[in-house]
């Protein structure tokens, strides 16, 4: 027998293991059977197979649990459960089983299992919903690097085999020798070490049963639904449980050839002046081509045009985007659609820009059953979680983690012929450089250029020097018929998919065409490898993905979404047993995307430090020769990083890293008790002067952050958002204006106060209130009127104005104490001038002359 069920005498419809050769059966033939009887069972090896694979549970389908104990054996830390047990009855046994495939995570359809059973109602009382369970503190990257120890447990052992070993010495060689390799060995281990560091990963953590909000059933929900989609079930019968649950819903049938106006105004309409509570999109379902962009299906181009729509109409209430099965929040949950992940992405960077529109990310499963619909109601009226999966098993929260160091205790390594899509590119061409020298024999380098490209020729002279054969195409890999021919013409043992490019620009501003564009260089080429390759066996099946696809970056709407869609297939890919590792890096240095934009200092401000080439290639062999599915890449100070990042928005998909719960619990600082410098200056001036000064600082720091030479391009009346203010530049900006004031600013200091003045009239409250400048203002108002009269009143005429008008200030100063002959609002008028107003003042007097 084999080690997965699917015995069948022709080619098989599901992944199996051959215990023939330990490796999947690509096809059964009479003579495969004959060598089945002949030669040895390779169950280990097939063990070890499924393993790379991504199988941890195994099932055993036979009269006993001898084979289950073997796996276990052979698996480590896998769950092995038998069907059937010999001092046990059937019925005993196959529900015991079920109960322990449930309990490891695996999916069991109980829905099937008690089909035609009677149902019985719950007792009236009142559930208290309190959660009994400690969640255990998520342990911090700096653990003991498990090599390390092991090493020295070698050590102490005084096992001379495994030290030689490990440090590739022989008996024969002195310490002298023994020394620099030692060196070197912990050199190594240390780079990888902090490699290691910086590696994470998406899991799915279970939430507790949420309980609806009743502003959830207030007002009006509108749903958009795909017009291409006229008979869809699935939608309708989500409109109709949410109905049952007392929402009010309005579904608005969307043509997937309206345009951005048109949607602005039909959502307008559907609005008609009613409250609305909020947008639950079913948008995102729609899988055929968008007519106005190919590349993208009717979901994705229609899902952005409503992030833009909505704003355009003035709708305030908050946006959720639903998708079908389009994450999988466990090994046995298949994504069915990795398409709508491209949504994921979108929506992550709306949550960024448009933070205050924004409810969140919702995937739904196939059926709308009560629960689910009352999981759907309980998700839509809260705030805190914003990526949720709904599963028949409950209601999970998408968090990014730590994960555990690379394995290398196999190194992977290349053969025969490997392709690298966008190879003549920055990244490519590392990769290939690090292929050539690790053993490739063959490298096919592919761009839309081809030879001329800018260096390619240099390229492949350098890579040929090392003895590899090197080919280097013209080949669009969005283009679905030249992907095809290229595949053709080679037979690949691995593929690189690097190619993509990223063009920054605003969700509100970024058109159709641009979005679809910077989507197919990287999301169709990478499903257009996937499908035409089809189940081919491969060592490996490289994606390189980003940071922006698993949080989000402002700007970057298209590549997140691009880049989201890769972190999909890979799932997608591993849920069918085929060879993926998906790498989402954070900015490379030296010739990255982000090295060409000259970004890299300020990237280093804000937490997110470039790679060096050698270490993000370092990640990914670990990856690779760990049989990693996705992980994420990136060197980030989390201190740094986490405040500006959730300046107008939290971020519970961060949330559970030590690192982030650390930096939101620490102390604010304290306002110092002494008064800072801007603050004694302040007392001295008028009110005038003082708005004066406050916004002349406030724009100076504006202008700094922004990367202006002066203040000329930030105008006191003006909007942040508006002069380029980001959430990552606001705080940066009220960090310095906490510097001047010694106030503790909010974060939000500049959304709520959205421009230079308005700020200005906030710090000059908290500084200042209600005091009048007193007797140094008066002082600093001589001064500045000797000021002015030195350099202004140079003619006769001028000064013969100035006389007389100094003389009534010297009448009103000589009178001081007795009835004043100077009206108050006389006196306030002076107090509060301006050198402007003096100017005034004195061309007044020179037409009186």
């Amino acid at each position: 027998g084999e080690v997965v069920a699917g015995l069948s005498f022709e080619q098989p419809r599901i992944p199996v293991v051959s215990n023939l050769t330990g490796r999947l059966v690509e096809a059964y033939t009479p003579e495969y059977w004959v060598e089945h009887v002949r030669e040895a069972v390779r169950f280990a090896d097939g063990i070890a197979t499924l393993h790379e694979l991504g199988v941890t549970t195994f099932v055993e389908v036979g009269p006993g649990g001898v084979l289950s104990g073997l796996a276990q054996e052979c698996a480590g830390e896998s769950v092995a459960v038998p069907v059937l047990r010999g001092d046990r009855s059937e019925r005993q046994a196959l529900v015991t089983a079920l109960a322990r495939l449930h309990t490891v995570g695996a999916f069991v359809d109980w829905g099937v299992f008690f089909a035609g059973a009677g149902r019985t109602d719950l007792p009236t009382y009142a559930f208290q919903r309190e959660r009994y369970w400690v969640d255990a503190p998520q342990a911090a990257a700096t653990a003991v690097d498990p090599v390390d120890a092991e090493f020295w447990r070698t050590v102490e052992r005084e096992d001379l085999q495994a030290l030689t070993d490990t440090l590739d010495i022989s008996a024969q060689d002195t310490f002298g020798d023994v020394l620099p390799r030692l060196s070197s060995w912990r050199r190594r281990r240390h780079e990888e070490s902090t490699v290691d560091s910086w590696r994470y990963g998406i899991t799915w953590k279970a939430m507790a049963d949420l309980a609806p909000q009743d502003s959830t059933s207030s007002g009006v929900w509108l749903v958009p639904v795909s017009a291409g989609l006229p008979d869809d079930e699935w939608s309708a019968a989500w409109l109709r449980g949410l109905a049952e649950r007392g929402l009010t819903t309005l579904p608005v049938p969307v043509d997937p050839a309206t345009g951005r106006e048109e949607l602005a105004a039909q959502l307008a309409r559907a609005a008609d002046g009613r409250s609305v509570t909020g947008v639950l999109s079913l948008l995102a379902v729609d899988g055929e081509a968008a007519p106005a962009a190919p590349a993208l299906t009717n979901g994705v181009a229609l899902s952005l045009l409503l992030v833009q729509a909505l704003g355009d109409a003035g709708i305030g209430a908050p946006l959720w985007c639903a998708t079908r099965k389009a994450v999988g929040v466990s090994p046995a949950d298949e994504p069915a659609d990795p398409y709508q992940t491209q949504v994921w992405g979108l929506g992550r960077v709306a949550a960024l820009e448009q933070s205050q529109r924004w409810g969140g990310l919702v995937d739904l499963p196939g059926a709308a059953d009560d629960r689910a619909v009352g999981r759907l109601v309980a998700v839509l009226g809260q705030r805190d979680e914003d990526q949720v999966a709904i599963r028949d098993r409950g209601v999970f929260a998408r968090r990014l983690s730590h994960l555990p160091a690379a394995r290398r205790d196999r190194s992977w390594s290349p053969r025969g012929t490997v392709l690298i899509t966008g190879g003549t590119g920055a990244l490519g061409g590392h990769v290939a450089r690090w292929l050539a020298g690790a053993g490739a024999e063959h490298l096919v380098l592919t761009s839309r250029r081809g030879l001329d490209a800018p260096g390619a020729a240099a390229l492949r002279a350098e890579l040929e020097e090392t003895g590899t054969a090197v080919t280097v195409t013209a080949c669009d890999v969005a283009d679905r018929d030249a992907v095809a021919a290229l595949l053709a013409e080679h037979t690949f043992t691995a593929v690189v998919h690097a190619a993509g490019s990223a063009e920054a620009g605003m969700l509100a501003e970024t058109s159709l065409d641009a979005f679809a564009e910077t989507v197919a260089a990287k999301a169709l080429g990478a499903m257009h490898l996937d499908e035409l390759l089809g189940d081919r066996e491969l060592d490996a099946f490289v994606l390189f993905s980003s940071i922006s696809g698993v949080w989000g970056s402002g700007g970057q709407a298209a590549y997140s979404a691009a880049n989201a869609f890769l972190d999909g297939l890979a799932q997608h890919r591993r849920a069918r047993g085929l060879a993926v590792t998906a790498v989402a890096y954070g900015p490379w240095a030296e010739g990255g995307m982000v090295a060409d934009t000259g970004d890299e200092e300020r990237l280093r401000q804000r937490g997110l430090t470039t790679l060096r080439p050698d270490r993000a290639i370092s990640a990914l062999h670990g990856a690779l020769s760990g049989g990693d599915g996705a992980v994420t890449v990136a060197d980030v100070d989390w201190e740094r990083f986490i405040v500006p990042f959730t300046v107008s928005r939290p971020s519970a998909l961060l949330s559970d890293l030590p690192e982030v719960e650390k930096a939101l619990a620490a102390t604010p600082r304290e306002q110092s008790a002494e008064p800072s410098a801007l603050k004694k200056k302040l007392v001295a001036l008028s009110p005038a002067e003082r708005q004066r000064l406050l916004v002349d600082t406030v724009r100076a720091h504006a202008a700094a952050v922004l990367g202006h030479s002066g203040t000329a391009a930030v105008e006191p009346d003006l909007a942040f958002r508006d002069l380029g203010v980001d959430s990552l530049t606001a705080v940066e900006l009220r960090n310095l204006l906490t510097d001047d004031t010694g106030l503790t600013l909010p974060a939000t200091l500049v959304f709520d106060h959205p421009t230079p003045e308005a700020v200005a009239r906030y710090l000059e409250s908290e500084l200042v209130g209600g005091t009048g400048p007193g007797e140094l203002s008066v002082f600093s108002e001589l001064d500045r009127l000797e000021s002015v009269v030195t350099t202004a009143a140079a003619e006769e005429t001028v000064r013969s104005g100035v006389r007389r008008r100094l003389q009534e200030l010297l009448t009103l100063v000589s009178s001081a104490g007795e009835p004043s002959t100077v009206s108050a609002d006389a006196q306030r008028e002076l107090q509060d001038a301006t050198v402007d107003d003096i100017f005034d003042l004195i061309d007044q007097d020179l037409e009186d002359i």
